[in-house]
């Protein structure tokens, strides 16, 4: 049996990055949260965000697939901001697979930093990302700060390896 691998943290923490990196290290497939809510139409804010409804509607499009894949031994990497925990724990009970969750942390002035070196959101957008993200804490936190994607995505394969 195979498992899925949930990547939160606030936008220009480098969740992209890592998850597309560790898709290709252990032949997973990767799942951007950010696509399923463009492609569908569901990414327009209601002034605090991204509505929990619409991340829920993200959640059902994908489940079926997701759960075809698993079942067929392919790991599945989710790379999401998850400002929602319902988001979360809506993924995880309806996907009874074995799973981690990281939590990519960084400081709000890295995410700022690193935003400039890809498709700006701007620092507005950054900001108010990474005050929603820094809401709860869920999984095992992995600080990304002053560390290349290869150190981050090799932690997070010690961590999955010793369990």
């Amino acid at each position: 049996m195979s498992y899925y691998i949930i990547i939160r943290g606030p936008a220009g923490v480098g969740k992209t990055t890592v998850a597309k990196n560790l898709a290709e290290k252990i032949n997973g497939e990767y799942i951007s949260f950010d696509e399923i809510l463009d492609q569908n139409k569901l990414h327009k804010s209601d002034g605090e965000g991204i509505s929990k409804q619409s991340f829920l509607k993200a959640n059902s499009l994908v489940l079926a697939k997701v759960k075809e894949k698993i079942d067929q031994g392919k790991p599945i990497i989710f790379d999401g901001c998850f400002y929602h925990k319902e988001q979360m724990e809506d993924l995880i009970n309806n996907l009874e697979f074995r799973h981690f969750v990281f939590d990519l942390k960084a400081t709000l002035e890295e995410c700022i930093e690193r935003d400039k070196n890809r498709k700006s959101i701007g620092v507005d957008s950054i900001k108010a990302v990474f005050k929603m993200v820094s809401r709860y804490d869920f999984g095992t936190a992995i600080d990304t700060s002053g560390k290349t994607e290869d150190e981050v995505v090799n932690k997070m394969l010690t961590l999955i390896n010793e369990k």
